[in-house]
């Protein structure tokens, strides 16, 4: 009776593990903003939302790629297929304009969004939290 030698592949189970270990914290990369920072804990969901962000300099992201503000609520109901219920979160830069933020927010509530947040960052931790819903 012979068994089947399983080690070669416990080998290369565990080697892909290590890369993917290695490989996902850099997936989720996006664009560098400065959050601003307040006490709050994170709101509860199931989906991944939607990520739009005012960087420093003025400049509007939907996920990682520039948009303009007058671009953002169709590609955003494209993205969602109109799904009114879509999570989005708004990132804001601290340095940047409150009104370009709430310009941002307005192109989005617009599209018929109404799941929107803005993300904060906690004073003792280094990862967004939700700030709340709008």
């Amino acid at each position: 009776m012979s068994e089947p030698n399983v080690t070669p592949l416990v080998d290369v189970m565990l080697v892909l593990l290590i890369v993917f270990m290695v490989a996902a914290p850099l997936l989720t990369v996006g664009v560098a903003v400065d959050l601003p920072e307040t006490a709050s804990s994170p709101l509860p969901g199931q989906d991944e939302p939607l990520a739009v962000t005012v960087g420093r300099d003025g400049k509007v992201y939907l996920q990682d790629s520039e948009i303009t503000v007058a671009q953002l609520g169709p590609r955003l109901q494209a993205i969602t297929q109109r799904n009114a219920e879509a999570r989005i979160f708004v990132r804001g830069d601290q340095a940047v304009n409150y009104g370009q933020v709430m310009a941002v927010m307005g192109a989005i509530h617009s599209a018929g969004f109404t799941k929107v947040a803005l993300l904060t960052q906690t004073p003792d931790e280094t990862g967004p939290l939700a700030g709340g819903d709008t």
